[in-house]
């Protein structure tokens, strides 16, 4: 299979093809004597499943070590679901983060209410403002 063909059935575009071959995710597929790569149909499901793991917030490093997971036993399905919840922590931690700003900015926003007169723009001033500067 020809490396646009692998391209088109997976969604991806060939340079992303050839920089997970790069990274070691998918193997070096041998060459045709014409010089063009010639993958195995394998190669398809691989890709696949580089990108369902990124859908699931998982970095190229961690999907490398999932797929030699795969590749293992029922005894690395342990090892697997450790990444899994570890990644959830991260998940969550990022949550958590993304909650504080939404609030913070839902209260900033909330104080342009007030008439003009009676407001300094809190917004500005707290992205002006360092940790610890009382201007």
């Amino acid at each position: 299979m020809r490396t646009s063909e692998v391209a088109a059935r997976t969604g991806v575009n060939v340079q992303t093809l050839r920089y997970y071959e790069r990274r070691g995710l998918l193997a070096q597929p041998p060459r045709s004597p014409a010089g063009y790569r010639a993958y195995p149909a394998d190669a398809v499901r691989v890709v696949r499943f580089v990108k369902r793991a990124q859908e699931h917030g998982f970095s190229l490093d961690e999907i490398e070590e999932l797929l030699h997971l795969a590749e293992g036993g029922p005894e690395d399905c342990d090892t697997a679901r450790e990444l899994a919840e570890a990644k959830l922590a991260q998940l969550a931690d990022k949550i958590a983060d993304l909650q504080r700003m939404q609030q913070s900015l839902v209260e900033l926003v909330a104080s342009c209410e007030l008439p003009r007169s009676n407001r300094c723009c809190p917004l500005l001033h707290t992205l002006h403002t360092e940790e610890g500067d009382d201007r």
